[in-house]
């Protein structure tokens, strides 16, 4: 931990020094919640988000705060670890050709609905207005990559392996289950007349109620979706490689961490509703990941299991800039030959890419540095090529 702020209702615990002032009026609402726990925590790539800032942790009492947990729920990372030792640059073009053909980017989805199979089990989706409304529309969204900040990446490790890397969350399904219980909460702050103001948008549901119980219930489907999401590309990826490769690359398992959700856990003695926004787990049994940005280093990780983060740590960089104002402000030319230097096959094309170039986001190495005390760096991976959404 960097620096503590003491001056709110409850403490707040800062892994970094360079905090927005949007982002520090937003811990502050946090902080003075009533029903918040403890302290607030903020990782080392905290910036300004909707009502929480992204790379918050927040514990609360009691209730559920669905803008806490944000509008892509689930969203996180995966990456498996290949055979292979070294990609040539001809082949590299062909598997992102491939893999293109095989994934919708952006806005773009499946013409047909995907087998129900690839879907997640075990939940009673009748009982879920919102997941039951738009089911039938999540299933030509699985096995698509999105848009914003998500990517899939081709990479080389320390260890000398090729690594691939997916980065995507719960698609419209997730958006949908967010902006439908944030309503309901608001609607019904209000007629709880909630201490709370309306412009800190952190309207919240009590866990032990029926919408709070729904909510908790869509949510999870919704992190399950994401997983499944990840999972779909992942298998259809591995299928590019062993088309390429001629069946000649083993996969090791592959690894999962989401970075936008709640959970019910024990922390200081008490169990807590743990609200991760733009943040990961890094209790002692996890390996973990942190994404850098387009062109930079990422990070297979093990968690430290540090209290006072709630056992959490980053979610990747984090922006130092909004995407217009990357838009408006970053030279074209000099961040495609930042890219070229490095031997990187990227995705930025033109202006309106600039909103994901690697200048736009905070650097890495400090991000990790200043979480020395949150997770320990098992790999460092290096970007061979980049598909972004």
């Amino acid at each position: 931990m960097i620096k503590e702020i003491t001056t709110e209702k409850l403490p707040i615990k800062l892994w970094l020094d360079d905090i927005e002032e949007g982002a520090l009026e937003q811990a502050k609402n946090l902080a003075n919640h009533p029903y918040a726990f403890r302290h607030i925590a903020l990782m080392p790539d905290c910036h300004q988000g909707f009502g929480m800032p992204i790379g918050g942790v927040l514990a609360t009492k009691e209730v559920i705060i669905p803008n806490a947990v944000g509008v892509d729920i689930g969203c996180g990372m995966c990456a498996l670890q290949t055979s292979l030792e070294h990609i040539e640059i001809d082949a590299l073009k062909q598997l992102l050709f491939d893999i293109k053909q095989q994934i919708p980017l952006g806005f773009k989805h499946h013409k047909t609905q995907q087998d129900e199979k690839f879907m997640p089990e075990g939940y009673e989706i009748k009982k879920m207005p919102v997941v039951s409304r738009e089911y039938n529309s999540a299933r030509r969204q699985i096995g698509t990559l999105g848009g914003g900040n998500h990517f899939i990446e081709v990479q080389k490790g320390d260890d000398n392996k090729i690594w691939i890397m997916v980065h995507s969350g719960s698609r419209n399904i997730g958006k949908q289950v967010a902006d439908h219980y944030n309503k309901m909460a608001i609607n019904l702050n209000e007629k709880m007349k909630s201490t709370v103001p309306r412009s800190a948008q952190l309207a919240y549901l009590p866990v032990d109620s029926e919408h709070g119980r729904k909510y908790m219930m869509e949510m999870n489907y919704c992190v399950d979706f994401a997983l499944a999401n990840r999972k779909l590309m992942m298998e259809r990826i591995i299928d590019v490689f062993n088309k390429q490769f001629k069946g000649q690359v083993r996969f090791a398992p592959m690894i999962n961490i989401a970075h936008n959700y709640a959970s019910t856990e024990q922390h200081f003695g008490r169990e807590v509703i743990i609200h991760r926004k733009g943040a990961t787990k890094a209790d002692k049994n996890t390996v973990g990941i942190v994404p850098g940005s387009q062109g930079t280093s990422s990070y297979i990780v093990k968690g430290k299991g540090n209290k006072d983060s709630f056992e959490s740590c980053s979610h990747g960089a984090g922006r130092v800039m909004g995407r217009k104002q990357a838009i408006r402000s970053l030279d074209l030319k000099k961040e495609i030959s930042l890219l070229k230097e490095k031997g990187i096959l990227h995705s930025i094309r033109k202006p309106g890419d600039l909103d994901e170039a690697s200048s736009a986001y905070k650097d890495i190495s400090m991000v990790m540095k200043n979480q020395e005390d949150l997770v320990e760096i098992l790999i460092e991976l290096n970007p061979l090529a980049v598909i972004k959404g």
